[in-house]
């Protein structure tokens, strides 16, 4: 039997209310087996990983680079925009085109049309 589209929305919707019910069931269930297994084992936040702010669980850095340190880079600035269109969308002028531009340029405007105006 072929459903209609409001039906198959209305058993979409009924089957994510059941699949976010179940994982609140099943997170609840692995969340106490964690809590076991640290308790049994003695683990630490050391021990997984995560007694260090900025870190992830595994151990490499979150953060930018800091200052100072080997091979750490300056953050570029953003260009200033040279062009942009109706849509607010803008590119600098550096790199390549963007799609908006590339569009635009395919259907007859001109580069110049859209250079953004000294202030």
């Amino acid at each position: 039997m072929a459903q209609t589209y409001i039906e198959l929305m209305a058993e979409i919707e009924r089957l994510q209310s059941q699949a976010a019910k179940l994982k609140d069931r099943e997170k609840s269930e692995v969340v106490a087996r964690i809590k076991k297994a640290i308790e049994v084992y003695g683990l630490t936040a050391k021990d997984l990983g995560l007694d260090k702010p900025g870190r992830a669980a595994t151990g490499k850095s979150t953060t930018t680079p800091k200052a100072g340190k080997r091979g750490a880079r300056k953050a570029k600035a953003a260009a200033t925009p040279k062009f942009r269109d109706a849509a607010g969308n803008n590119w600098s002028g550096r790199g390549p085109r963007p799609g908006w531009l590339r569009t635009a340029l395919a259907s007859g405007a001109t580069l110049e049309s859209f250079a953004v105006q000294a202030q």
